[in-house]
């Protein structure tokens, strides 16, 4: 990877954007493309929004009328994307993170919102490059292995719980 371009834009007003969160998130889209080997200079655009209007592009592109944490929309297919001309940067796609969503889910899952932050980035970022966990089975798993790779390299590793005791 060359260099990555991340556009992040903040169009809800439900949720405070904590600091370091939009620096987090070009650091996962940096690491998931480094992890991936991925050749050349990229870009990529994050929209953070509310739960009605992520419930409106959901149920407009997959038919599924309910909010939900975080929907990618691609723009390459079978690893080709198309050149910006501007700036010779690949366009991956757009990201969408609802925000109300991430929040509960980080109070759900019992850690913070940096981490559920970084795991939604992973994990958009793999549907971008082309990755699908939707059919379960060996995919699933295999998508679920990368985004844990990432987010331990960034230092947000599954909670101690998942981890072997070393004391037996």
């Amino acid at each position: 990877m060359d260099k990555i371009r991340v556009v992040i834009i903040n169009e809800q007003k439900e949720v405070k954007i904590p600091t370091g969160i939009r620096m987090l998130v070009r650091r996962c889209c940096s690491a998931v493309l480094q992890h991936e080997d991925f050749d050349g200079s990229a870009e990529v655009n994050v929209l953070l929004e509310d739960d009605e209007h992520i419930r409106a592009l959901n149920a407009k592109h997959r038919n599924v009328n309910a909010s939900t944490d975080v929907l990618s929309f691609p723009l390459g297919e079978r690893g080709k994307y198309d050149l910006d001309p501007a700036n010779g940067m690949y366009m991956l796609g757009d990201i969408v993170i609802s925000m109300p969503h991430a929040v509960k889910q980080a109070s759900d899952y019992n850690h913070s919102l940096q981490r559920e932050m970084a795991f939604l980035t992973a994990h958009a970022m793999l549907h971008l490059l082309g990755y699908d966990h939707v059919g379960g089975g060996l995919d699933a798993v295999r998508m679920r292995e990368k985004e844990e790779f990432v987010l331990t390299e960034l230092g947000y590793p599954r909670s101690e719980s998942f981890a072997a005791d070393s004391e037996q």
